[in-house]
């Protein structure tokens, strides 16, 4: 079974908090970084790796087996933090888990450290200038360094569709299309009940 693909939730939360506070205290901002650096490493190994991946979050292996191998795997390769968080996942049981537990603790150092990432969905490819002055226009408006990643989703129409943390802001196409037709079905039959109620109060009316 490979690493699970998943968005953060509370259980990750609580891993991904309890390391940012170890790893700020070894080292500020600077060991922080480090740490998220080699975590995201490994999963883009797992990412490459099918059999790596079913190493990590295979049921069948023991976690005593797995975290000799883990030590032999790691050890002079990363930092003493990171590679302490990996065998504690593997005695806690929730090495699989280790995708959206990273994923949580990006965010909270982007968070402290006054970054802000956002996914930005087009149609297409994106140029870099237009990049650059979306990134310049996101971090105005939100007042922290932005750090942009373009993704191409080919089943938009057009526009542009923006996640920002748990925010989702959505300005395709498709999207207002949607909006427009439900405000015109909504518009319609209220004008239809009006019209009713009109024919329906007037003398005469039957």
């Amino acid at each position: 079974m490979p690493l699970i693909e998943s968005q953060p939730d509370a259980l990750s939360g609580v891993y991904a908090r309890s390391l940012f506070e170890l790893a700020e205290a070894k080292g500020g901002q600077e060991k922080a970084e480090k740490t998220l650096g080699e975590l995201e490493d490994v999963i883009e190994l797992a990412r490459g790796d099918a059999r790596f991946s079913e190493f990590l979050s295979s049921r069948v292996l023991g976690a005593d087996s797995r975290d000799e191998a883990l030590v032999r795997i790691f050890e002079g390769k990363i930092t003493g933090v990171t590679l302490r968080f990996l065998r504690l996942l593997n005695k806690k049981g929730r090495l699989g888990l280790l995708i959206p537990i990273v994923s949580a603790f990006d965010r909270i150092v982007q968070e402290r450290f006054g970054r802000v990432e956002v996914d930005v969905y087009t149609p297409g490819p994106v140029g870099a200038d237009e990049l650059r002055r979306l990134k310049e226009r996101l971090g105005a408006t939100l007042g922290k360094e932005v750090i942009v990643h373009p993704y191409t989703d080919t089943s938009m129409i057009g526009g542009i569709r923006l996640r920002i943390g748990d925010q989702l802001v959505d300005a395709s196409v498709s999207t207002r299309l949607r909006k427009m037709r439900d405000q015109l079905e909504q518009r319609g039959g209220a004008q239809i009940r009006a019209n009713a109620r009109r024919i329906i109060e007037e003398p005469g009316g039957n």
